[in-house]
């Protein structure tokens, strides 16, 4: 597939470190693509020059062969946009705020919009100034997303909503990905990113640590088993004598995580045998953990 989103060796320098520097991405059409990283480490500003709210100091982005500066008027027409911070226009109730977007628009069919309203269980008869945190992130999923747009940019998306409105988004992410849309989206909750997105960039301080392909990462890189013993004594023996690797190990709370290496699977449960276990978890890769790899490496 080509890429539709393209960003090359774009640098908003603000000063004191703060910023993005020699960001370099580019993500295909019908691609989740996930950022992530910790506060104040970028993802905002990548996202807000995508918009064209922000020219950069040197380099280039575009979307679909467009300047996003340039052309962020026609490109605004094209994307789905939760911004991180929702600030409301004062226009009353929020289905008024929905009208006046679809008019914007030019939709004249109700009957998405109404879909999402109730997946989201709005009170769209609310004004928008008394709505909670989560009821104003949920109108901006709604207006987002109900104009079917190709493209979506979504900065930390599920802030504000509980676990079972987050599994409706992943679940309309989804939707929107097998009917070919392309989706951007920063996020700190790692569910989201793993059941969504196709390839992850980490970034950190401005700068893109790296971008993995997560089915490759899921097919290449070994799970943890977690070992509880009976004994700190057990657990320390353990850990000063077997033959795998150790991730890491709590001796006052009897337990240690020990990587798995594929094939040595009977290997392991014979070294176990000469211990006393209280149990045994395995916990597979994921991107989280990854994620805490990639980042302690730039510390």
């Amino acid at each position: 597939m080509p890429d539709i989103i393209k960003v090359k060796d774009m640098t908003k320098d603000y000063g004191g470190g703060n910023g993005i520097f020699n960001m370099d991405f580019s993500v295909k059409q019908g691609e989740v693509f996930g950022i992530v990283g910790t506060n104040g480490s970028g993802k905002t500003t990548t996202l807000r020059h995508l918009m064209g709210f922000i020219s950069p100091d040197s380099g280039s982005c575009s979307i679909m062969g467009m300047d996003c500066r340039e052309k962020s008027a026609e490109i605004m027409k094209k994307v789905g946009y939760v911004p991180g911070e929702i600030d409301f226009p004062d226009v009353g109730s929020g289905i008024s705020f929905l009208k006046i977007q679809a008019g914007l628009m030019g939709l004249r069919d109700f009957s998405r919009t109404d879909r999402l309203i109730d997946m989201f269980k709005i009170d769209v008869s609310a004004p928008l100034k008394r709505m909670s945190k989560g009821m104003k992130q949920k109108t901006a999923l709604v207006c987002a997303f109900m104009g079917s747009p190709d493209i979506y940019l979504l900065d930390e998306p599920s802030t504000g909503l509980d676990p079972l409105m987050r599994d409706t988004l992943i679940e309309l992410i989804l939707e929107e990905k097998k009917r070919g849309a392309t989706v951007v989206m920063s996020s700190h909750i790692f569910k989201e990113i793993d059941d969504t997105c196709d390839r992850v960039m980490f970034i950190e301080n401005g700068r893109r640590l790296d971008i993995v392909d997560k089915a490759k990462y899921e097919a290449e890189t070994p799970g943890i088993y977690r070992i509880g013993f009976m004994s700190q004594e057990d657990c320390e023996r353990f850990v000063d004598s077997t033959s795998f690797r150790i991730s890491r190990s709590n001796i006052q709370c009897r337990h240690a995580d020990l990587v798995e290496d594929s094939g040595r699977v009977s290997e392991m449960m014979s070294e176990l045998s000469d211990f006393r276990i209280r149990y045994m978890k395995y916990r597979p890769a994921t991107l989280e953990t990854l994620c805490s790899s990639e980042l302690s490496s730039v510390k």
